[in-house]
């Protein structure tokens, strides 16, 4: 499993000409699922990802996770980033966890966090989706947990 995040000013994904999530500052979580990832997996990251501490605090220094931020979070499925891209100049989806399987444990990865922080916003699983950001920073980091 892993995940993109990007510290942002805004963020909000467009499916279809609607916006479906939309935050001010805070987190763009983009998230991929991997063939033996599970909720146990998924429930670690999420954990992860909401105490991690990447904006400034007082000091200006990264101190603060999103709680203390005050920020929001959007989550948005994306199965590329489980690509193999190490060889060939053409990406190997073949570690990705299937639509139909990643889709439930998406869904009942965005209940998990819904559960735990209040301002969970969200993209539409494997949709085309168009999102808009502006990187704070700009600050992003890749986290896995297998």
């Amino acid at each position: 499993m892993r995940a993109l995040l990007q510290r942002v000013l805004e963020a909000k994904v467009i499916v279809e000409g609607k916006i479906t999530g939309e935050i001010g500052h805070g987190i763009l979580v983009f998230l991929g699922l991997g063939k033996e990832d599970t909720l146990d997996t998924g429930k670690k990251l999420i954990d992860k990802i909401l105490k991690y501490r990447f904006f400034d605090d007082e000091q200006g220094k990264m101190g603060w996770n999103i709680s203390q931020a005050g920020g929001g979070i959007l989550l948005v499925s994306q199965f590329t980033l489980m690509a193999q891209t190490q060889k060939g100049l053409r990406p190997d989806f073949g570690p990705a966890m299937p639509p139909s399987e990643a889709k439930v444990l998406y869904e009942e990865l965005v209940a998990y966090t819904k559960s735990q922080f209040e301002n969970v916003q969200t993209g539409i699983f494997a949709a085309d989706m168009k999102v808009h950001l502006v990187n704070d920073g700009p600050v992003t980091f890749n986290l896995e947990i297998e």
